[in-house]
């Protein structure tokens, strides 16, 4: 435990949306340049937005994948659909998620969601 209670909070929420085989890859692979990254995305994305109560962990996860394929950012995605399953979302919910995505962000974007949230979820079973 540090003496920082939001870095707690975020690890503990951290790891348990991503799960410990990732968080720790992530923490043990940090370098002194990377480190302070992993601190600050463990203390303010995880302890600070992700432990709010104002939306369920399932809720958060749809608005995530939503927003990082409107982002078009992939290198994401694949861990995020990993942790909308952990959260309880079924394959029928996020594949929802990406169509419903398709409308407000473009079809290019959700496509390649698609395509990638497919693979992950092949490999998953």
């Amino acid at each position: 435990m540090s003496e920082d209670p939001r870095y707690d909070a975020g690890m503990k929420v951290r790891r348990e949306v991503l799960g410990d085989e990732h968080v720790d890859r992530a923490t043990d692979n940090a370098t002194d340049f990377t480190r302070p990254f992993q601190e600050y995305i463990t203390r303010s994305a995880w302890g600070e937005a992700w432990t709010r109560e104002g939306l369920d962990r399932k809720t958060r996860s749809c608005i995530t994948l939503a927003i990082l394929t409107a982002l078009r950012a992939e290198n994401e995605i694949p861990m995020h659909v990993r942790a909308a399953k952990r959260n309880g979302l079924t394959d029928e919910e996020i594949l929802e998620v990406l169509i419903h995505t398709a409308v407000y962000a473009g079809v290019p974007a959700a496509n390649s969601a698609v395509a990638i949230a497919n693979k992950v979820l092949a490999e998953g079973e």
